[in-house]
């Protein structure tokens, strides 16, 4: 059974004997939220895709304002759960277990570093350039363990690996976090060995170490035997910030849609009203109309609202209820997937529609296609660089690379890493900016 005063630790990683000096009263992991906001890879995902294609006249979500969201989202869920956990368990009061709505909301803001440009469409390109495409001749010349991590690219081992890794000029430790904050972004504590059909895991070999460390310090329970994949049970605050994401993906996804007419108006308050049962959704109506509301966009805005705080309350209340499963790493599922039947079957309907509806819609599909072809591109060129560093196309392709990354290592593995690394960490805008001028599609003006 792991515990609360164990699991909610502000040691960090790579200062684990160093007490730093403070010139003020922020908490550590305030600290680390911080550090996350003013962070280049937090900027960059301002040109990231989160579904739809980079706003034009319509502003729809990036990256960046999604993790802003979720992050808003989380704190509630920490500071709800936090609240109510302290009734039952008084001796956790004025204890970091206080904070765990900073925490929560620090490791939303990290969730999606890791996402390479173009969304899950850029996930893809990756994995298939080694499974599928000319990137496969490569397997014989990696270890096995490194081949299974870059044919499961997967964007939250990523983002892990960003903030834990020791680029060069940078410190040991990454960016380092504390241990609470680091182990609640790993939505899947194993390794790609353990990955499974829906190869999704939470750490690349390379820093399975640094894992296993912060999994001994916080008490996480380890779920695999000796000589089976490195496989945990989730540190609790995982499903927090696992049910704030899922929240605002698919009810913001609605509204990004309603602002597209990719659905209409009366389709999307219908689902919306789902939510809540017949009393409540008179309730809303009335309000609508007291709040002087005649803009559709409007209307939606504020029903976005209220379905999102009955979601919330669901998830906080599911999260107490089953706190000794959570705990005992045996709860099954999500938070999302064990609200009351009525949140249940509309947050289903909404998840069928936009299967249907939004994300097969030609602006979303066109995104992926491009995506795909441009990541395809840019891994090809990149990567054959790394495996014939000495042929002159090469040296100049590799002297585009940050120096940050390791693409003149002596082993053929760090040199991919490296690119994966170069390339994952593009925005949409960039990537597609060096696509075109490597391939002579367009030059610099000077």
């Amino acid at each position: 059974m792991m515990n609360w005063q164990q699991l909610i630790s502000n040691k960090r990683l790579g200062q684990e004997h160093r007490h730093p000096e403070r010139h003020d009263d922020r908490t550590e992991f305030k600290r680390d939220y911080d550090r996350l906001i003013f962070s280049a890879p937090f900027r960059r995902l301002q040109n990231k895709t989160q579904v739809f294609p980079l706003p034009g006249s319509i502003f729809v979500h990036n990256r960046l304002t999604h993790s802003l969201e979720v992050a808003s989202v989380g704190m509630s869920l920490g500071n709800d759960v936090s609240a109510k956990l302290t009734l039952k368990h008084p001796e956790l009061k004025d204890s970091l277990f206080q904070e765990i709505g900073q925490i929560v909301a620090t490791a939303c803001l990290a969730h999606d570093l890791g996402n390479p440009p173009f969304g899950h469409s850029g996930e893809k390109a990756i994995q298939s350039y080694f499974l599928e495409g000319p990137g496969s001749d490569l397997q014989r010349e990696v270890n096995p363990i490194f081949w299974t991590d870059i044919t499961h690219f997967e964007g939250n081992a990523n983002a892990f690996r960003l903030l834990t890794h020791q680029f060069k000029g940078r410190r040991p430790g990454g960016f380092v976090m504390t241990y609470s904050t680091l182990a609640s972004i790993v939505k899947y504590p194993y390794s790609s060995a353990a990955a499974g059909k829906k190869g999704k895991f939470g750490f690349f070999d390379s820093e399975k170490d640094d894992y296993r460390r912060i999994a001994k310090e916080l008490g996480i329970i380890c779920k695999s035997e000796v000589g089976e994949p490195l496989k945990y049970a989730r540190h609790p605050l995982v499903y927090l910030v696992e049910a704030a994401d899922d929240i605002c993906y698919e009810v913001m996804d609605l509204e990004d849609a309603h602002k597209l007419k990719i659905i209409s108006f009366d389709e999307t308050m219908q689902l919306m009203l789902g939510f809540f049962d017949e009393d409540t959704k008179l309730h809303i109506q009335n309000r609508i109309v007291e709040e002087g509301l005649t803009d559709n966009n409007e209307k939606i805005v504020y029903l976005r609202a209220c379905v999102i705080g009955k979601l919330e309350n669901e998830c906080v209340k599911v999260f107490i209820e089953h706190e000794d499963e959570i705990l005992s790493g045996t709860f099954e599922g999500s938070l999302i997937s064990h609200i009351s039947a009525t949140q249940s079957e509309a947050y289903n309907r909404c998840c069928d529609l936009s299967v249907k509806r939004i994300y097969k819609s030609k602006p979303v599909l066109d995104v992926e296609l491009s995506g795909y072809k441009i990541m395809e591109t840019l891994l090809h060129q990149f990567i054959q660089a790394a495996v014939h560093p000495e042929r002159f196309y090469s040296k100049h392709l590799i002297s585009r690379v940050s120096g940050q990354y390791e693409i003149d290592a002596p082993d053929l593995e760090t040199r991919i890493m490296a690119i994966i690394d170069y390339i994952s960490g593009m925005t949409d805008v960039y990537a597609l900016d060096v696509y075109q001028k490597i391939n002579g599609i367009s030059l610099p003006i000077v």
